[in-house]
């Protein structure tokens, strides 16, 4: 499904492309079984890829599938192999809205028999993206307090999920009540509907300061949250940096503030990066077979009708991932 132009969800079209294999001595050749949808893929919908390139703009960054063939210089990996990956989608290389994708070796996970084709296919972004900001930025410690905004969204279930598993003590910022009962599922102690209350002075009252929060809202959200935190605390945002507030709390406070963009390694061309995100996408999906990470589907819609998946993810009711059955 190729994108032939900018702008809304109708430059869609279904198109037959040059996939480019034989490819290089370290790729792979994946026919796709599965897609998922990203926020991101919204904003290179209507604003383009972060990479020029001749080949047709195909979005979509995550994907599972099955091996095809292997390039001449890979091992561990065979014609096959259910895998699962994060590559594309930004411009250049082609992403997953398609039946086929070339993929470098090194970015490939394989999916145990416990994984389900959808769970994989979306689980490689968000995993990836949560898993760097508490973990490999934040640092997050059983016992600390841990703030997640958007506690039962795409990145932000799985986020609550990781916090809990290293022993912190979460809540979540949810938009209603059914919202609030998913994060609590997930091992949120503490759920605030922040259209109703103010979050920052309830997560206060809650914690005594924050020593953690994550921030996929924006830099209103993350402005608002500083009030919130420990002296010496962490925030980790997806959105960008927004500055200090006026009474310069941030600086009195002594935070920490991480931007984590999981996309720089594949628009930078960082390969050693990239093979620390095919890591933990390995290290996520033991986590899911053993059942200790959940991830939540909002709705899959077939290829062909990914226009009306940009419009359902769009609606901003999502709870969880939406993804692409590719038959």
């Amino acid at each position: 499904m190729v994108a032939t132009a900018l702008g809304g969800t109708g430059v869609f079209q279904a198109q037959d492309v040059e996939l480019g294999w034989p490819a290089g001595p370290l790729d792979v050749l994946v026919t796709l079984k599965a897609a998922a949808l990203n926020p991101a893929d919204v904003f290179f919908r209507q604003l383009g890829g972060y990479l020029a390139s001749d080949n047709p703009f195909v979005l979509g960054h995550d994907g599972m599938g099955v091996v095809a063939a292997v390039g001449s210089g890979v091992t561990g990996l065979a014609v096959g192999d259910r895998v699962c990956f994060c590559n594309g989608g930004i411009g250049g290389t082609m992403g997953t809205y398609a039946e086929a994708a070339v993929v470098p070796a090194g970015q490939l996970a394989l999916v145990p028999d416990a994984v389900d084709d959808l769970t994989a296919a979306a689980l490689p972004l968000v995993a990836i993206t949560a898993w760097e900001s508490l973990y490999d930025r934040a640092g997050v410690q059983a016992g600390e307090f841990v703030l997640i905004h958007g506690g039962a969204g795409g990145t932000g279930h799985l986020a609550v999920q990781l916090a809990v598993l290293r022993g912190a003590r979460v809540a979540a910022t949810v938009s209603s009540p059914e919202k609030a009962r998913i994060a609590r599922g997930l091992g949120a102690e503490v759920t605030i509907t922040y259209r109703e209350t103010d979050f920052a002075a309830a997560a206060l009252d809650w914690s005594g300061g924050l020593q953690v929060a994550f921030d996929n809202a924006g830099a209103e959200t993350l402005l608002k949250t500083y009030p919130a935190m420990a002296p010496y605390g962490r925030l980790v945002t997806l959105m960008g940096l927004a500055g200090d507030d006026a009474e310069l709390t941030a600086y009195n406070q002594n935070l920490t503030v991480h931007n984590v963009m999981m996309l720089t390694p594949m628009w930078k061309g960082l390969t050693a990066r990239l093979a620390e995100q095919a890591q933990i996408l390995r290290q996520a999906l033991t986590l899911v077979a053993a059942g200790k990470l959940t991830l939540r589907h909002a709705a899959t819609f077939a290829l062909e009708d990914v226009a009306s998946a940009h419009e359902y993810l769009e609606g901003g009711q999502a709870t969880g991932k939406v993804t692409l059955q590719i038959s």
